[in-house]
């Protein structure tokens, strides 16, 4: 003989047993605020003993037409998001302001983006683009879909919000640092210039034509403090620690050899520690090295990294505050540039 299955609580379930309408049992997780205090835990209660556990999200998604997820649009693979220090400071307090509003969906690229055709499936309902070129094929299908658009540093995208860093202004104050050290053989080492990996000594065209606006901005910057042009370029094909040190063996390698190295990212700068270490050389007694961004390694590294701060926490709490404006309806407006300074430490000395 067949046995009646047993049957979930509900909603409904809930609201009979309370005295309550449907939308009241409703309002009591979706809108606290419309309810008491007092009723809203008396319903909880009621629902916990019930054995329901709250409304079913994929049927709440289909009612309502809305996914509950923000797309992060990342120009590199998934990995990025857990061994580039800067990234996940900026995304733990995306999610950390999102909180129980929304979640984050991590949608991992190959230099470019995420391919349009993932972004289409994408159930999101709105996108961030952290760090993506001027031209990923990602945004067109953003904007195909009508989804709100906020945008972390890169690309400039009409009628998006955006939050970015004064990347120019950081890059300046590195170079003039050194510049006022007395050093006037200085290197760059930066990360990618546009999304196809390549890696090697820089061509001018390639800084012409580069398709991220931070590193062109990074660059433009540091020469304007070295006040020259004719700078030894190293463009590494990513930010992580084993790029910083394949560059930096190439450009301490020339002769004359640099006396400093501007690195783009921490990361990058960490990694010419270890190269200068592998070559015999001190820093900064023989070499002084700086970064950029100030991610929790800096201070810890030996010695102790120079770099320009910028305020990751920050950026992605603003990046998530965008978000939920843009979702209740608010029109982007400015973009946001966040402000940096020069931390000093011991990889830096005078000539």
């Amino acid at each position: 003989m067949k046995q009646d299955r047993v049957r979930r609580p509900t909603l409904d379930t809930v609201a009979q047993e309370v005295g309550v309408s449907r939308a009241t049992v409703s309002n009591a997780y979706n809108r606290p605020d419309q309810l008491s205090a007092a009723l809203r835990e008396r319903i909880i209660v009621t629902a916990n003993l019930l054995g329901y556990s709250g409304p079913d999200p994929v049927a709440r998604s289909l009612a309502t037409r809305r996914g509950g997820a923000v797309a992060v649009l990342l120009g590199g693979g998934l990995s990025a998001a857990f061994s580039d220090p800067a990234l996940s400071i900026v995304l733990d307090s995306m999610a950390s302001t999102l909180d129980s509003e929304r979640s984050l969906l991590l949608m991992p690229g190959t230099g470019a983006g995420p391919t349009p055709d993932s972004v289409a499936r994408a159930h999101a309902d709105i996108a961030v683009a952290y760090s993506l070129p001027d031209d990923s094929p990602a945004l067109a299908q953003v904007a195909a879909r009508g989804l709100p658009l906020v945008v972390i540093d890169q690309p400039v995208v009409a009628g998006s919000a955006r939050v970015d860093t004064a990347d120019e202004t950081g890059a300046t104050l590195a170079a003039r640092h050194v510049r006022a050290l007395g050093h006037r053989r200085v290197a760059i080492l930066s990360f990618a210039l546009g999304p196809d990996g390549a890696q090697g000594p820089a061509a001018p065209e390639r800084l012409r034509d580069a398709r991220f606006r931070v590193t062109r901005d990074r660059v433009k910057g540091a020469l304007i403090g070295l006040e020259e042009t004719d700078v030894p370029i190293w463009e590494a094909p990513g930010c992580r620690r084993d790029h910083g040190r394949e560059g930096a063996l190439w450009l301490l390698g020339l002769d004359p050899r640099p006396t400093a190295l501007l690195c783009l990212s921490d990361e990058l700068a960490l990694g010419a520690i270890r190269a200068a270490h592998d070559l015999g050389l001190r820093v900064p007694e023989d070499v002084s090295i700086v970064g950029f961004d100030d991610t929790p390694a800096a201070q810890w590294a030996d010695p102790p990294l120079t770099t320009v701060r910028q305020d990751l926490g920050e950026k992605g709490r603003m990046a998530a505050e965008l978000a939920l404006s843009l979702l209740d309806g608010t029109r982007p407006g400015p973009p946001t540039t966040l402000p940096v300074t020069l931390v000093e430490r011991a990889s830096t000395a005078p000539m």
